[in-house]
């Protein structure tokens, strides 16, 4: 359950995360209630995963970093954001820590 909670929060960031451009700096009233929903949902979802046993750290980097690797592609797609060979070498930075991360949180149970 703490990993679909965690997908949840990842989710719900991605689409606030979209969602900010349409928000013309929060002064469009519904692309801003769905910005700021859409946060509440995924830090709550959040801390429930974190409350179900997964370590605050490991559980942040992969909301983090699945996050921040989503939203480049959404841009890439959605937003008409350039996708540059340092943008994926940054992706393949932030994926390769938490890899690390995870196989270091195994290794201390």
């Amino acid at each position: 359950m703490r990993y679909v909670l965690l997908a949840l929060a990842i989710g719900a960031e991605l689409f606030a995360t979209s969602m900010m451009k349409a928000t013309d700096g929060f002064s469009r009233l519904w692309p801003t209630l769905a910005v700021l929903a859409g946060y509440a949902i995924s830090f709550t979802a959040l801390s429930q995963a974190i409350k179900g046993g997964l370590q605050v750290g490991i559980a942040y980097a992969i909301w983090s970093a699945v996050g921040t690797a989503a939203i480049v592609v959404i841009g890439a797609l959605f937003l008409d954001e350039p996708v540059t060979l340092v943008k994926a070498g940054g992706i393949a930075l932030i994926i390769a820590g938490v890899v690390v991360l995870n196989l270091t949180g195994a290794e201390a149970h």
